[in-house]
């Protein structure tokens, strides 16, 4: 295992008027860490598509991180999905992107458009063999993979998008691929990366897509590790061990929590001085700073409006422009947390604030934990490797 990272995202748009999308992501993660991520199309667009779509990525993503063969793979699905008789295409179409311990990609792709790759900025032709299975023409590379290597997945609704308006045969996959090299040198995050590629096809269907759109981004970074205190230790005498672990690991600092900011600032031999920037919306606590420390919030509140917004997140729902943009203390940690850390390391202190313990006071011990165990799981479903201690 090298020090490499996958950072993966994916978004959709609907055809116009169809509730479902035609498309489907899956992904699953190997007990080496190896991931495998299936982008399958279905035919049409609304609920039967969606089933074909669904059900394709999912026998192909499973049987391909138990081990089994590309070939008794596709010849699986060419079993379960035959060709449509009117039309004479597939059922449904995929790519499969399969990530080997972050060191070589492995591409197979069955009519879908091609995947882009950028490498240092630039569109980078990567390697394709042919070959055919049950009838079916598949091209399969293998590429090593560098810190900076973006890999975009689509189905067929991107390139179509604009036909007749904006261009005669849509975006074509060449452009497409120039218009995101820019974006790609820049550093954005495999999720703008989506929306980017995304909203472009959107505007070019004049907002009314005339077909399921789906970009799945593979962006290859350095593990970045993030460190986060939330809470003072249960036992008084913890606080030393508890302060020297998380000031001794590697990475960025957040410190959670009024009570843990004292206690870290008298640690460093630092003062606390609080910021009076609040959110546009008044609902998360200024933050504050300490030197030495990267980022220093309040506890609860901030955290459990990270936890609400980790939750859209994973659904596809979260409003990116204001966490990403933000810089109230939620929207921080959401930066630090969804898009810059890879390895995210909780300390966590178990003492209750008996300010907290009262009857009517809706905050209190077991919200906190509760929070740190599903967030934990959140990022754990973003791909982030979790290390939670308790104090």
């Amino acid at each position: 295992m090298n020090d490499l990272c996958a950072e993966i995202s994916w978004k959709s748009i609907n055809h116009e008027g169809e509730q479902l999308c035609g498309d489907h992501v899956e992904i699953v993660q190997q007990q080496d860490g190896s991931r495998v991520i299936v982008l399958a199309d279905g035919l049409g667009s609304g609920v039967k598509a969606s089933i074909l779509s669904t059900l394709t990525s999912r026998i192909i993503s499973t049987m391909v991180a138990e081990g089994l063969s590309l070939e008794d793979c596709v010849s699986t699905i060419a079993q379960a999905l035959p060709v449509c008789s009117v039309r004479g295409v597939a059922y449904s179409t995929f790519t499969i992107m399969h990530l080997v311990r972050n060191q070589t990609a492995e591409l197979i792709q069955y009519d879908n458009p091609h995947v882009i790759m950028v490498r240092d900025g630039c569109v980078h032709k990567y390697p394709e063999i042919e070959i055919n299975i049950e009838g079916k023409r598949i091209y399969q590379s293998k590429i090593r993979l560098q810190e900076g290597d973006v890999f975009i997945a689509m189905s067929d609704g991107c390139p179509h998008a604009g036909i007749g308006a904006a261009f005669n045969f849509g975006w074509k996959r060449e452009d497409i691929a120039s218009f995101m090299a820019d974006y790609c040198l820049a550093g954005y995050s495999a999720k703008a990366l989506c929306a980017l590629l995304i909203d472009e096809c959107d505007k070019l269907y004049g907002r009314k897509p005339g077909d399921d759109a789906t970009a799945c981004v593979v962006r290859i970074r350095k593990r970045t590790p993030m460190n986060i205190l939330f809470g003072p230790p249960e036992e008084r005498d913890e606080v030393e061990r508890m302060m020297k672990l998380f000031f001794s690991k590697d990475g960025k600092h957040i410190v959670c929590g009024g009570t843990t900011a004292s206690i870290a600032a008298r640690y460093l031999g630092r003062r606390v001085e609080t910021d009076i920037h609040i959110d546009r919306a008044g609902k998360v606590p200024p933050i504050s700073r300490i030197e030495g420390v990267d980022l220093v919030t309040e506890g609860i509140v901030t955290m459990n409006e990270v936890l609400n917004t980790a939750r859209d997140y994973l659904k596809g729902e979260d409003d990116y422009d204001a966490w990403a943009f933000g810089r109230d203390g939620a929207a921080q940690i959401c930066q630090l947390l969804f898009e810059e850390g890879t390895d995210i390391n909780f300390f966590v202190g178990r003492a209750k604030n008996p300010a907290h313990q009262g009857a009517d006071t809706p905050i209190n011990f077991n919200i906190k934990m509760n929070i740190v165990e599903e967030l934990s799981e959140c990022l754990r479903q973003m791909g982030k490797q979790v290390k939670v201690s308790y104090f």
